[in-house]
C-alpha cells in the first residue's frame, strides 16, 4: 500500500481513543451480514468463552457445589457445557444494550471508508504490474478521502461528547463543521474521470456521516 493511503487509515488504536470503546467490543449487525467478519466474530467469542470457562466453572464448583452438594462429576460436566454458551450470550446482550446505536452506524461508515481505500490500493497494484492504466483522478480521490477522514474523526468525537457530557456541546460547535461542500466540488470536477466511482462512494459516506451527526444533535436541541 502506498504511503498516502497508509496515512488515511484509521487504526483500531485511534478508534479506541476516539470512541472510548474497543471496536471489537461494539455489537454491529453489519458484521453478521459479512461471512468473513461473522466467522471471525464467532471465533473470537469462542476463544473468549473458552478462556473464561475454567475460571467461572472453578469458582462455581469450589464455592457453591462442593460446600452444598459435594463432589459431582455430572454437574461439573454440565457446567463445562453451559458456561461457554452463557458467556457468549451474555457478552452479546451486553454489547447490544451498552453500545450506542449512533456509534455502531459511524463504525460501519469507517468500514466503508476503509473499503474504498482497499479498492484504490488494488487499483494501484494493478497499475504497477501493468495490468491496467494509471488513474488520472487519483489525487482528487486522495483529497476526498482526506476530507472524509476529517469528517469521520469529527463525527466520532461528537458522538462521544454527546454520550459523555452534554454540557460540553456548547463549547465544541466546531465539531459540527463538515467537508460536504468540498467533496461535492471534487465530485463535480471529476464526473467523467476514472475515479468518479470512488468519489461518489466517498460523497455517500460523507452524506451518511452528516445525517448521523444530525440525528445525534436533534434530540438534544
Amino acid at each position: 500500500m502506498q504511503p498516502d493511503l497508509l496515512g488515511l487509515e484509521i487504526s483500531k488504536g485511534e478508534l479506541r481513543r476516539l470512541t472510548g470503546f474497543d471496536p471489537e467490543d461494539v455489537f454491529r449487525p453489519s458484521i453478521m451480514a459479512d461471512r468473513e467478519k461473522r466467522l471471525g466474530f464467532f471465533m473470537n467469542e469462542g476463544l473468549v468463552a473458552l478462556a473464561l470457562t475454567p475460571i467461572i466453572v472453578g469458582g462455581i464448583y469450589a464455592f457453591i457445589i462442593l460446600p452444598t452438594i459435594g463432589s459431582s462429576i455430572k454437574l461439573g460436566i454440565l457446567l463445562l457445557i453451559l458456561v461457554p454458551i452463557a458467556v457468549i450470550i451474555g457478552r452479546s446482550l451486553w454489547r447490544k444494550f451498552t453500545c450506542p446505536h449512533g456509534l455502531t452506524i459511524l463504525l460501519d461508515e469507517v468500514d466503508k471508508y476503509h473499503s474504498v481505500i482497499n479498492a484504490i490500493d488494488i487499483n494501484d497494484q494493478l497499475a504497477t504490474s501493468g495490468n491496467t492504466h494509471s488513474i488520472n483522478d487519483r489525487d482528487k480521490v486522495i483529497s476526498a478521502l482526506q476530507l472524509i477522514r476529517e469528517d469521520l474523526v469529527r463525527a466520532l468525537k461528537t458522538e462521544r461528547i454527546l454520550r459523555d457530557n452534554k454540557k460540553l456541546l456548547a463549547n465544541n460547535q466546531e465539531l459540527f463543521v463538515n467537508n460536504l461542500a468540498n467533496l461535492q466540488a471534487l465530485q463535480v470536477s471529476s464526473q467523467a474521470g476514472d475515479y468518479a466511482e470512488f468519489l461518489n462512494q466517498s460523497l455517500q459516506i460523507a452524506l451518511d456521516v452528516q445525517a448521523e451527526i444530525s440525528k445525534l444533535q436533534s434530540p438534544r436541541r
